[in-house]
């Protein structure tokens, strides 16, 4: 009698010793740990905000409704400061010690190449990083690595391409951020100018916590330029156009994907400066109240009601990519593992309330097809002036 009660006994540890291996980490009965480090102190802070509260917006939806499968989401944010050994730390500890089932919609190109790999390492998938340096993340091919920004050699490719055939430039030049987005974007400069069989004329280069654009602005000035593509994201891409217009020099300027955002509105409306005039080269479509687009007009309002300040794009883009991974949590099951979750994010098609194009990861983890449109900032508006461009032709 005692042996058979031994036995029991065992079994019933080895099965739920069984159980609980096969249970991820971040997950239990009651909720699923997400993690992100986004830039909360550093040179591109002023526009995290709105990628906190556009991913918790999500968030907050799917926990008023139960959650999924009963579980409800927590996300736990890390500050990256945009520097890479700081992320790499982020990373560590939101794996390490918070043990998150994901990383999702961490900032910048830098921090998150460097501290991707830790995620990968412990087995956790990593998502939808705002980067348009896809390459690094998938150069291991691994199944847990996903990316959804168009890369920013094609894009800014494209979107120069469109420069060169309708602004008609005669020296092009190129402002650009020292790291790997902005060689990047360097190179889809160059293969628009190949393709349009010209050259760039000057180039001059600044570190990511560089705030006076001055010496490089001049550099360019003297070479001549009549076009300025510009690697910026936030602070930079405010510098660089204004400076070039106090010093009387009224230059085409046109910003690749991330500097073309609704960040730099708030600051130059906050400075009283203008940025009318600027060109950018987008993905992803702007709303506001106004908007012809019922679900954006919708979902503006409450946002706008919840948060008490204006919604911008990339509060839209922070809770799309939040509503894509939470449409894999639920399609992966209630027995959820990353296989099963990893499973569901390459067979589904994804397309948002905002009127963007419908996207998939089937095609190595990176979300297709990609397509860019140039925008042009018109009474302190981001106005759409071109179609969406699939190809360089």
């Amino acid at each position: 009698m005692k042996s058979t009660l031994r036995i029991a006994a065992l079994a019933a540890c080895f099965a739920a010793g069984t159980a609980a291996a096969q249970t991820p980490q971040g997950v239990s009965a009651a909720e699923i740990v997400l993690g992100s480090h986004l830039d909360l102190t550093g040179p591109t802070a002023a526009g995290m905000e709105w990628l906190r509260t556009g991913m918790m917006m999500k968030v907050d939806e799917i926990n008023d409704k139960g959650g999924i499968h009963g579980r409800k989401i927590r996300v736990i944010v890390e500050d990256n400061g945009f520097n890479p050994a700081k992320a790499v730390r982020a990373v560590e500890k939101l794996v390490g010690s918070d043990k998150v089932f994901a990383i999702v919609n961490s900032f910048g190109t830098t921090p998150t190449i460097a501290a991707y790999g830790k995620a990968i390492e412990a087995g956790v998938p990593h998502l939808f990083p705002w980067s348009g340096v896809s390459g690094p993340f998938h150069k291991d091919k691994s199944p847990l690595s996903y990316t959804f920004v168009v890369n920013y050699d094609w894009g800014t490719a494209a979107g120069v391409n469109w420069a060169i055939k309708t602004l008609k430039p005669t020296k092009i030049g190129v402002l650009y951020q020292d790291d790997p987005f902005g060689q990047l974007v360097l190179k889809g400069v160059s293969d628009a100018v190949k393709a349009n069989n010209t050259t760039v004329a000057a180039t001059a280069t600044f570190k990511p916590t560089e705030v006076d654009l001055s010496a490089q602005l001049a550099s360019l000035k003297n070479a001549g330029v009549d076009l300025v593509v510009l690697g910026t994201i936030v602070r930079q891409t405010v510098t660089a156009y204004t400076g070039s217009r106090q010093m009387g020099w009224n230059v085409n300027m046109i910003t690749s994907i991330p500097g073309r955002n609704q960040t730099i509105l708030a600051i130059a409306a906050s400075t009283k400066a203008s940025l009318d005039g600027l060109y950018g080269i987008s993905q992803w479509r702007i709303h506001d109240k106004d908007t012809d687009l019922a679900s954006a007009k919708a979902w503006v309002a409450a946002y706008e009601a919840k948060f008490k300040k204006p919604a911008t794009m990339e509060a839209m883009v922070a809770y799309a990519v939040m509503e894509w991974t939470a449409l894999a949590l639920e399609a992966a099951g209630k027995d959820i593992t990353v296989e099963k979750f990893t499973k569901a994010l390459r067979e589904m098609k994804y397309a948002d309330k905002f009127g963007n194009p419908q996207q998939s990861l089937a095609v190595g983890n990176h979300a297709q097809p990609q397509s860019v449109a140039v925008d042009q900032i018109k009474g302190g508006k981001w106005v759409k002036i071109s179609d969406w461009i699939t190809e360089i032709k």
